[in-house]
């Protein structure tokens, strides 16, 4: 009776150690995917994010596809951010303007709040409101922030320039609506009109609608305190937060970036020296 005992506490005690071992266990779904991005200035490793899948598993399948090997870095600009993916630059002449190349789709965005523009992140490019309101990601263009340390005081006036952005998108989305055809013809007019005063009387009419907007989604943007104490440490890009999908960040590397980002530009900031993927390989999937 006693062996019995004693031969069931240890079936017992390896099933529970086993359960346990399980819940631990990592799976290939779970496990946060790493690329190695060789250039010309050396190597940079980023991990994507899980909580942006639909960027992570764009990128996963560009890399795949060996799609960025041989594309430049065509966009550099010191304390800001370094950026890659255009397809028009693997052919591209010395001096010729870079930044319109696409693959033919876009992302939706994928804003999270955990991830902002802290020094080091990755993320994605997109065109400007004007033309793309939802903010969407561009489909293979990226950027990885080299950044600027800020002080509380610079901080505010950015969170003001974020919030900024945010009632210009509820401005648009707002016009966009078919029962406001009207104001929104008159607007046209008035800006290429250069019809200052009627510009400014317009918008004082839209104010309290778009204020009642940002108060019902309750889209005011506010720095939390992770954020104050990256931005205001090891830096970054807060302007961008909100407006940009952040969807990774650097792991080993930055000395990498800042030396991309410190190369001589011209005047559109592509390098005169052309500064090259070689290679991005996926080390962790």
């Amino acid at each position: 009776m006693k062996l019995k005992k004693v031969v069931f506490a240890s079936i017992l005690l390896c099933f529970l150690i086993s359960c346990s071992s399980g819940k631990k266990k990592e799976t290939a779904a779970s496990r946060e995917k790493i690329i190695l991005i060789a250039t010309t200035s050396g190597n940079i490793k980023v991990k994507l994010y899980n909580e942006t899948p639909k960027h992570r598993d764009n990128f996963m399948k560009l890399v795949n596809q060996n799609f960025y090997d041989s594309l430049l870095f065509h966009r550099v600009i010191e304390k800001f951010m370094i950026q890659g993916g255009d397809p028009d630059s693997k052919k591209a002449k010395q001096g010729a303007v870079l930044g319109n190349g696409d693959v033919g789709y876009t992302i939706p965005a994928e804003f999270n709040r955990k991830f902002f523009h802290k020094r080091g992140a990755l993320a994605a490019a997109r065109n400007g409101d004007d033309i793309n309101p939802n903010k969407e990601s561009s489909g293979c263009q990226f950027y990885i922030v080299h950044g600027r340390s800020y002080s509380d005081s610079l901080l505010k006036i950015q969170e003001g320039r974020v919030n900024g952005y945010i009632r210009q998108g509820i401005f648009g989305q707002i016009m966009d609506k078919p029962e406001n055809k009207t104001l929104k013809d008159n607007f046209t007019r008035y800006q290429a009109g250069k019809m200052w005063d009627s510009l400014k009387v317009l918008s004082a009419k839209m104010a309290p609608l778009v204020d009642a907007e940002v108060q019902k989604r309750g889209s005011e943007y506010h720095y939390n305190e992770e954020q104050r104490k990256a931005y205001t440490t090891v830096g970054g890009a807060p302007h961008l937060d909100g407006n940009y999908t952040v969807f990774g960040e650097v792991l080993e590397g930055m000395e990498t970036v800042d030396k991309i980002a410190a190369a001589k530009r011209d005047p559109s900031d592509r390098p005169v020296d052309n500064i090259r993927i070689l290679k991005m390989t996926v080390v962790k999937q």
